[in-house]
């Protein structure tokens, strides 16, 4: 029972000041009405407030409040909400509604029931863990379409083109169906799938289920209709940067429509783009379009020169050409118009509009969190001009330390022809490729359990420091953890027997784990170059270092955390939709897992995706030349790139080995279990079960600090296969080879040929 205030007046006082300050929100439903109203997801408020997707489900379920330093920033948010979608007005009484005539080529049928998708009444909220259907357009009303009779939309037909048209209304979205802020500049998303259908019309398939007319006849008329009557693009992702340009997908019949093959020649194939003679290449030429330096090939850019603020540039993908990669995108070329426009706009709105592959698009997402340039305050004069912005790479690419070159750089040009440098010459971090035989006593257990980290390298880049300039040579430094940078230090000292985790000494076997600094695992014999997180390492482990040289970035920053952070976003938003949300107890995170592909296998392509986009985007900082009749010593196209960075691609590889070693030596210490082999972010261990919980130290719930611990965040672990130990020591019986990498056969047991490395 409550008891009344001693002083009501007061009480009542004390109230309204907490709402003039701020302090009270709408009550939780109201705040989810709000938010699907203007269509936003949960990924978008808390990548604007700075702060997980858990936290945003918990404030609209009612089981939290905001802090007090997020706290003013939603309520203003939930305010300017308020303002532009006000809470419907119950009606006083029943008013039968006007008679209005059937929109075209959809019948009325008065025993036909409503579609429950078109329907004006909210939708009831997904139990917990289930895939998050997204918001229906406010109010039931359609989404706007660009002001132009050509271009009225059309509803998505479940089937494939040709089925018939519906009326000119927005279906419902389903569950991970991007959705779109308020910006008229936009209305129609980031992106359109282009498709003939059995009739011969051209069709837009945008996300949401929205279908356009196309009126363009031509190429260079499909470019136009894109930049002034499609309203497709998307806001750009930082505050000096650039807005996402539109992107148009051609399926093969589109292509044939516009002038285009529906595949490539083997020659056209091997250049990446058709010849400068093509039919298509004249008529944009001759429509004074320009083309980028790759040409009209799986991925092109039509554009021409920026008038002041104003950008004129669609982008083109052609699957047909293989411009989704099926080793990022799996199907996804085969899929229906609608289907396709609703992946790659999933990916779109949590990453970002595809610009190419997916590593283009990693390496894109980098330049657009960080523009290399902004605004500056106004001069004397009170004009402004193009400025460095702080914590971004700047314009200018700048040379590499030697060491950090790779083979075949411009300036190694002087070494002679067939020379191989050793660890003393080249920077050599990357991933785990390790494995050794079993003990007797392994081999007295049942099964091989193999783990594999989540997005590991993501969460190798998260909070790490990295050079943005270029770097300053010094000799016998002081090791400073803190600097990034490349480092001349002999490591052979360490010993893995005896080490600190944590703040105590530990004693290990050696023999049985692999070298924290090498990628192979093997011990170093003398001084070699390591990034800074390595060298960082062997202090951690309680052992002193002296470097002979280094080379240090001064000028450095946590470039890659807003890069993170977006990737992780996605990959968590998507991976709820598919059912898998990060706050799962560990049995019920492996339940979860166990098929959920299979959920929604078109969400699970974009998983795929963001996934490759982490991998690729890291890849594309070291690019290495590709043809293009370049010889060693030369320079080439990457190198004209200020993200041609091999020294922050080896900081991120180094960091990610390292976190993984920290959690085998935390495992080893407390459990006397080691790994038997090592594949990037996969690791294999010995068990009596088949279940990583058979093996990981579990505490009623809770697992070993420091260790390995099952989750969907990335540098969580899920459960990557299970074989038995009498398939693993079969396999390398029959090839001889005591030492085969497990790691790489563990998810489905399939052994093709022995292992070459590759």
């Amino acid at each position: 029972m409550s008891h009344p205030p001693t002083d009501p007046l007061s009480a009542v006082d004390a109230l309204l000041a907490a709402v003039d300050d701020g302090t009270v929100l709408p009550p939780p439903a109201e705040r989810v009405r709000l938010r699907e109203a203007a269509g936003l997801t949960q990924a978008a408020v808390a990548q604007a407030l700075g702060i997980r997707v858990p936290s945003i489900q918990a404030w609209e379920d009612g089981r939290a409040e905001p802090k007090p330093e997020r706290l003013q920033a939603y309520r203003r948010l939930l305010e300017g909400l308020a303002q532009r979608y006000p809470a419907p007005q119950p009606a006083t009484a029943p008013v039968s509604p006007p008679t209005s005539p059937a929109l075209p080529s959809e019948p009325v049928s008065p025993a036909t029931p409503p579609d429950p998708a078109s329907s004006a009444m909210a939708p009831s909220r997904p139990a917990p863990g289930q895939p998050q259907p997204a918001p229906a357009p406010p109010s039931g009303t359609p989404r706007p379409a660009p002001q132009c009779p050509p271009s009225a939309p059309h509803q998505a037909a479940a089937a494939r083109p040709g089925a018939p048209r519906r009326p000119a209304v927005k279906k419902t979205a389903s569950a991970g169906t991007p959705t779109h802020g308020t910006d008229p500049r936009f209305a129609n998303g980031p992106l359109a799938v282009v498709d003939i259908n059995a009739e011969g019309q051209v069709l837009a398939y945008c996300t949401g289920g929205l279908v356009l007319d196309v009126p363009a006849k031509s190429l260079p008329a499909l470019v136009e209709w894109t930049l002034n009557e499609a309203a497709l693009g998307a806001p750009k992702l930082a505050g000096p940067g650039k807005d996402a340009d539109p992107l148009l997908v051609l399926t093969e019949t589109a292509c044939e429509r516009y002038g285009l093959q529906a595949t490539l020649t083997d020659v056209e194939r091997h250049a990446g783009r058709l010849p400068e003679g093509h039919k298509a290449v004249k008529q944009l030429l001759r429509a004074e379009w320009k083309l980028t330096k790759r040409g009209l090939g799986p991925w092109a850019r039509i554009y021409r020169p920026a008038t002041g603020s104003e950008r004129a540039c669609v982008q083109l993908c052609i699957p047909s050409w293989n411009a989704l990669d099926t080793r990022n995108w799996g199907h996804a070329a085969q899929l229906p118009p609608a289907d396709l426009a609703r992946v790659l706009g999933v990916y779109a709105s949590r990453v970002m509009t595809p610009r190419g592959s997916t590593a283009v698009t990693g390496l894109e997402l980098m330049t657009a969190l960080h523009p290399p340039t902004r605004v500056s305050q106004p001069d004397t004069t009170g004009k402004r001009h193009s400025e460095h912005n702080p914590g971004s790479l700047g314009t200018d690419p700048v040379d590499p330390a030697p060491c950090e070159a790779p083979d075949g750089h411009p300036l190694l040009k002087d070494l002679p022809r067939f020379h191989i440098r050793g660890p003393g010459e080249k920077l050599f971090e990357e991933a785990y490729d390790w494995a050794r035989p079993m003990t007797d006593a392994e081999c007295t257990l049942r099964h091989l359990v193999g783990i594999d980290v989540n997005m590991a390298f993501a969460a190798g880049a998260n909070g790490l420091t990295v050079g943005l300039g270029a770097p300053t040579h010094v000799t016998s430094p002081v090791f400073d953890p803190k600097l990034p940078g490349s480092w001349l230090v002999d490591l052979s000292h360490v010993d893995l027997s005896k080490v600190k985790a944590g703040k105590e000494w530990v004693q290990l076997d050696a023999s049985l784990l692999p070298s924290p600094f090498t990628p192979k695992g093997e011990t170093p014999t003398g001084p070699a170059w390591y990034a800074t997180p390595t060298v960082a390492y062997a202090v951690e482990l309680g052992y002193e270092v002296a470097p002979l040289e280094a080379y240090v970035r001064h000028d450095n920053g946590r470039y890659l955390d807003s890069w993170y952070t977006r990737l992780r976003d996605a990959y968590l938003a998507t991976m709820t939709d598919l059912g898998v949300s990060p706050d799962l107890p560990p049995e019920a995170f492996l339940t979860a897992m166990d098929g959920y592909k299979d959920r929604d296998p078109q969400l699970a392509l974009v998983v795929s995706a963001i996934k490759a986009t982490v991998k690729g985007g890291l890849g594309k900082l070291r690019e290495r030349p590709r043809g293009e009749g370049w010889r060693p010593g030369e320079p080439w196209r990457a190198l004209a790139r200020p993200t041609w960075r091999p020294d922050i691609r080896a900081a991120v590889i180094a960091r990610t080995r390292i976190n993984l070693h920290r959690k085998m030596i935390k495992h080893a210490a407390f459990t006397g279990q080691y790994p038997i082999a090592i594949l990037s972010d996969c690791v294999v261990y010995a068990a009596n079960g088949p279940s990583p919980l058979d093996f990981l130290p579990y505490r009623q719930g809770k697992p070993l600090p420091g260790g390995f611990k099952l989750g969907a965040n990335p540098g969580l672990v899920k459960h990557e296969g299970t074989q038995s130990v009498l398939w693993g020591e079969e396999v390398r019986d029959r090839f001889d080879a005591p030492e085969l990498n497990l790691a790489r056969y563990i998810k489905d047991g399939t052994v093709t040929d022995v292992d070459n490395g590759e």
